[in-house]
């Protein structure tokens, strides 16, 4: 573990296969600070492989090491 420009401790965690620092946290929080907005509908998770219910994103944290697989519908044909 080590620390953003704030001071606050960050981890290391893999998204969509490419490794980013994030502060631990919930991962409705997560998702915030890497850049999707939680409240847009049409976007899925998977944390280790398992999909995270949206209901649940405010109680799973994000540890050192996890996979997230975000997965985001788009329009158009």
């Amino acid at each position: 573990m080590s620390a953003n420009k704030a001071g606050a401790a960050t981890i290391e965690i893999t998204v969509n296969g490419e490794t980013q620092r994030v502060a631990a946290a919930p991962l409705r929080d997560a998702l915030c600070e890497i850049g999707y907005d939680p409240e847009q509908q049409g976007i899925a998770v998977a944390l280790n492989l398992s999909v995270v219910p949206r209901a649940e994103w405010s109680a799973v944290r994000v540890d050192e090491g996890d996979q997230l697989d975000i997965i985001g519908a788009k329009q158009g044909g």
